[in-house]
């Protein structure tokens, strides 16, 4: 999942459907409710999107989420528990799934939420038309490649509506984390009715959407820095709803927010470096490690970054340790490689451990000096400027400020310029490839490593530097067909793969990211994962 940010055989996650209903433990365990079920929320940047087919980054899935509602939800620790569909079947060779849909789930505009919604909102988002960046999760549905490569029709998509609630899934080959794929806004249904009704204008405004999820959103023009989600009175399990608005800020200082925080006006905030060193004995303080990787992505397509000796002298000439504890300063950890820890184990042993490596993350100045020279006598040329795109928030710019000092003050005849720009600029800047190098991330959609390791294959849409090699290609592959349902044989290829990246320095990895905030103490239930969507809010309430 783009960051300002975004599901294995082996893998350790849980994905056994939980009976119990979404919001029993907190109805039982939330005590003297306060009488105003409201929080005020903070967030770093602008809401790009409510379109479920094009969205790409944190802010707008936390939204989808929250006021959306697909086959399952994510609970807490990545488990899968109940939603749109009440039971799940799946064949004896696992390729087929049968979902039962609960009748009593509706649309905000008064419809039913039916079968036939997922399979417009799939055939939408796999149409080549759509431009879904996403797309590529629906791999291993069946003709999913097919129809993304425009071989195949939409409506070939192996997925079916056998009557208003009975959902059935074929797939070609396994998907190991299907499941966890399930709970991913880009399969929620999408009500084919609005779609129509809005055109190009649907998701580009809160009153050009409609919601089946726990919340429905209002006050979002598309461009303003505020809106609230408020409670559902359609959603099938409101009873299990507590909060009744929810109210978001979008303040790209900490300084701002932290200021609001203390007023009262902002229930939960987040923090710079400085304020997480002074803050973090704080009752309030909350530390959100996250499954997310920072990381320089050249854009190859240029001859400079062609060139492995410049890009691996760029990357050999940061100090992460020191990006870490000096600039960042809010627990923040140097990269492990492109997979974050903690993610994933196999066997005991954690992805990013078995795939270490020194190559792409470390800091080695000689070696980055020598690099440079030869790079640039390759080259033909003496001296080298290039433009670091990077996002317009405080911790952006003190990042990109620090990597422009840092490879200035290290490559002799190197001159880099920063560009700030706000969050959805950089991120449509990096998709249409207008860039030299960007500061850009990852967050794990789901709990395997995959997530990362299948963005840098050659046709990935979210492959924005344009990185190539065709045994990357291979073993990424080979983890998602023949080896798919060997454990051993898939975490191997993975590893190798993750390897590869690495030594050919398709992408520079930085530093692994917690989120240091403050949250009251009153405010409770919210469900916070590293994996996915960061936000459930569909448990949350205010104590007294």
């Amino acid at each position: 999942m783009k960051l300002g940010k975004k599901f294995g055989l082996g893998i350790v996650v849980a994905s056994c459907l939980l009976l119990a209903a979404c919001g029993k433990s907190a109805s039982s365990s939330a005590g003297n409710l306060a009488d105003k079920q409201v929080i005020n929320w903070d967030e770093p940047s602008e809401l790009p999107t409510m379109n479920i087919s094009t969205a790409t980054d944190t802010i707008s899935f936390d939204m989808l989420n929250n006021t959306g509602e697909g086959l399952y939800r994510i609970g807490k620790k990545s488990k899968i528990e109940p939603g749109i569909a009440k039971t799940t079947k799946v064949s004896n060779n696992g390729l087929k799934y049968t979902f039962t849909l609960r009748k009593n789930a509706k649309w905000s505009n008064g419809d039913q939420v039916t079968a036939k919604d997922f399979v417009y909102s799939w055939q939408r988002t796999v149409k080549p038309a759509t431009g879904a960046e996403y797309s590529y999760l629906f791999d291993g549905i069946k003709n999913a490649d097919a129809i993304v490569a425009g071989k195949k029709s939409a409506n070939t998509l192996g997925i079916k509506a056998e009557g208003n609630y009975k959902l059935v899934v074929t797939l070609e080959k396994h998907v190991p984390y299907f499941k966890l794929l399930m709970g991913f806004p880009v399969f929620f249904p999408q009500n084919k009715a609005t779609v129509e009704k809005y055109g190009s204008k649907y998701g580009t405004a809160s009153k050009y959407s409609v919601y089946n999820g726990p919340y429905v959103m209002k006050g979002w023009t598309g461009s303003n820095l505020t809106w609230s989600l408020r409670k559902n009175k359609d959603y099938w399990d409101k009873k299990a709803v507590k909060l009744s608005q929810i109210n978001f800020a979008v303040n790209k200082s900490t300084s701002t927010s932290y200021n609001l925080y203390q007023s009262g006006k902002l229930d939960e905030t987040l923090l710079g470096a400085e304020q997480a060193k002074q803050l973090s004995n704080s009752k309030d303080f909350t530390p959100r490690k996250e499954s997310r990787i920072s990381y320089l992505e050249y854009n190859q397509t240029q001859k400079e970054f062609q060139n492995k000796k410049i890009r691996e002298a760029i990357s050999l000439a940061i100090n992460r340790t020191q990006l870490v504890k000096k600039v960042l300063g809010d627990g923040s950890t140097t990269a492990p490689g492109i997979v974050s820890s903690g993610l994933a184990s196999y066997q005991g042993k954690d992805f990013a451990t078995a795939a270490k490596t020194s190559a792409g993350i470390s800091y080695n100045k000689q070696k980055a000096q020598k690099l440079w020279q030869e790079g640039l006598k390759e080259l033909g040329v003496k001296k080298f400027d290039f433009t670091l795109l990077a996002d317009d928030t405080d911790s952006a710019k003190n990042v990109s400020e620090y990597i422009q000092s840092q490879l200035e003050e290290n490559l002799p005849g190197i001159n880099v310029s920063v560009e700030n720009v706000p969050f959805k600029t950089r991120l449509t800047r990096a998709e249409n490839g207008n860039f030299q190098v960007v500061l850009s991330g990852w967050g794990a959609d789901f709990s395997d490593p995959i997530t990362f390791l299948q963005l840098f294959t050659s046709g990935n849409s979210y492959n924005d530097g344009k990185w190539k090699n065709s045994q990357y290609d291979k073993l990424i592959d080979a983890s998602g067909t023949t080896n798919a349902t060997n454990g051993s044989k898939r975490w191997q290829n993975m590893i190798d793969a993750a390897k590869i990246l690495m030594q050919d320095q398709g992408v520079a990895p930085l530093y692994q990211q917690t989120q240091a905030t403050l949250v009251k103490p009153k405010v409770k239930g919210v469900i916070y994962n590293s994996a996915g969507v960061s936000y459930n809010f569909k448990d949350a309430y205010v104590t007294k």
